[in-house]
């Protein structure tokens, strides 16, 4: 038995040294899972052209303002100054907090901001678009609530980043060298 948990320790203690491994694995699967949903989604709010980065679609309104929409007749012109700076940053940050994780650029302020954008995205569907049926529980036998289970995975992947930052092949850790 002493020489299998020889073995045991050998093996598992140099995992935990390997303090490369979470992060660089966390932002791959941040890139291979989230990015291209998080871009289209992004893709959705944006208006016609060049100008359409600072003129949302009314889909961006109904996607992240639906019952004050719905209320404005989907007039987007009767919504005000505070609606319309949301639905930007909200649509901007679907674009650049991404961009910022997959290339390792202050990357642990991106992962909470995006953690912040899935909580708010979370509440959006509960109480703006009525989703509270797709809530899910957790401690269940069903493993695939939307919400529950699995935007509480993309945010245990994000808190792998927040604590551990980008890892070796990042932007953060090139700039972090040439500050030394």
């Amino acid at each position: 038995m002493k020489p299998l948990i020889s073995l045991h320790d050998a093996v598992f203690s140099k995992l935990e040294q390997a303090n490369w491994l979470l992060p660089t694995l966390a932002r791959f699967l941040f890139a291979a899972v989230l990015l291209v949903y998080f871009l289209n989604s992004g893709l959705t709010k944006i208006g016609d052209g060049v100008s359409g980065l600072w003129t949302p679609s009314v889909g961006a309104y109904a996607q992240i303002f639906p019952r004050v929409l719905e209320e404005a007749g989907y007039d987007t012109d009767a919504l005000g100054l505070f609606h319309r700076l949301v639905v930007l940053a909200g649509t901007w940050a679907e674009f650049i907090l991404p961009a910022l994780i997959v290339v390792g650029l202050l990357t642990r302020l991106a992962a909470l901001g995006m953690i912040g954008f899935i909580a708010v995205q979370s509440l959006t569907d509960i109480y703006g678009h009525g989703q509270g049926g797709v809530l899910g529980a957790w401690f269940d036998r069903f493993p695939d609530a939307v919400i529950m289970d699995q935007r509480a995975l993309w945010v245990l992947l994000l808190l792998v980043l927040v604590v551990k930052g980008a890892g070796p092949l990042s932007f953060d850790r090139a700039l972090k060298r040439r500050s030394i």
